[in-house]
């Protein structure tokens, strides 16, 4: 693939995690009822926080939540050491926390909360994360997906190294491998088929790493889930489904499968996808920061209204387009240079 079009589908996953992690912002854990009284036209574009909302009470129309902040620290660490490791992962977790006083607040998930605290207390990584088994990991992991184009395997290992300090049981690391798999390929130019292929090598190979963890089988939800996106029913009858029958919670086995059902329900465009999922109800902007993550890798920054990168960027002081460029840059001389030492042997 070209650095052009690599750019391009990066530069789309990074604004469809935020994207998504915007629209879904004022919307988030809330039922859909409630969605239909506070928003009776629904949301279609980017809007504040309701007054009062129990996270993100005061947060302004387009601002991301810790989910798009924590994907971009992950990012940071890819083009600071080009890898991932549990400890710069959890060093830059805990930095990150502190800055924004994350540990006196609702703002963190519980598994990354309760996790960070022990690591701060002077617990080892190997048993911080035992408990962890929210999506906290899979709101984050597209920056492992972005940095291992095509790459399925060594996907799969940087995201049990990356779940490792706050999500290290077999459900989070299976639903971060799901996900990041699902990035990777779509980066590297899968088509639907293959994306969804993907999305499940990384569940299954996601679910023999990690600390045993007892729950739902995402593989199995994932698999119902898009039998119920592709029933035929009208959109808002696959919404309630959804949030009924598989779950839009925080819970790994409730977001993960919801998520890669609106992607392929909506054939990966980012801009339905990411309005479906703060429309649905739930856990909106992390449902729509995975959803969005995935189907920008599928369909390119292209494939956003014209005036969401500019907000985006505008309101939260970003630069993706710079993020995407220097992953790009990055991710083509680690192959260059993989290249030339097979060559050389």
């Amino acid at each position: 693939m070209n650095p052009s079009t690599l750019k391009d589908k990066i530069y789309g996953s990074l604004l469809g995690v935020a994207a998504g992690d915007a629209m879904g912002m004022p919307s988030s854990l809330l039922a859909p009822e409630e969605i239909n009284r506070l928003f009776p036209d629904g949301i279609h574009d980017f809007l504040p926080a309701p007054e009062g909302h129990l996270i993100h009470d005061k947060m302004v129309a387009g601002q991301v939540t810790d989910d798009t902040q924590q994907t971009l620290l992950l990012v940071d660490l890819f083009l600071e050491t080009g890898g991932f490791t549990a400890e710069s992962t959890a060093h830059k977790l805990i930095k990150w926390a502190e800055s924004i006083n994350a540990f006196d607040g609702l703002f963190l998930g519980p598994s990354s909360l309760r996790a960070l605290k022990m690591i701060k207390e002077g617990y080892p990584i190997t048993e911080t994360g035992r408990l962890g088994d929210t999506n906290g990991a899979s709101m984050r992991i597209a920056a492992v997906g972005l940095a291992n184009p095509g790459e399925l395997n060594s996907t799969i290992t940087d995201t049990a190294e990356v779940c490792k300090p706050t999500h290290n049981t077999n459900i989070a690391i299976a639903g971060a491998a799901g996900v990041a798999c699902a990035i990777s390929a779509a980066v590297n130019g899968a088509d639907m088929n293959q994306l969804i292929e993907a999305f499940f090598y990384g569940v299954d190979k996601g679910m023999q790493r990690g600390e045993h963890w007892t729950g739902a089988s995402i593989q199995y939800r994932s698999e119902w889930a898009l039998k119920l996106v592709r029933s035929g029913k009208r959109e808002k009858e696959i919404w309630s489904n959804l949030y009924n029958y598989i779950g839009t919670g925080v819970a790994t086995t409730e977001a993960v499968p919801s998520a890669i059902a609106l992607v392929a329900y909506y054939e990966g465009d980012p801009w339905k996808v990411i309005t479906a999922a703060a429309n649905i109800g739930g856990d909106c902007d992390t449902v729509g920061a995975i959803a969005g993550g995935i189907s920008g890798a599928f369909a390119g920054v292209n494939a956003f209204p014209k005036s969401v990168p500019d907000t985006i960027d505008s309101v939260n002081n970003l630069d993706l387009e710079s993020y995407a460029s220097r992953i790009t840059e990055r991710v083509s001389q680690a192959k260059h240079q993989s290249i030339s030492i097979k060559e050389s042997i």
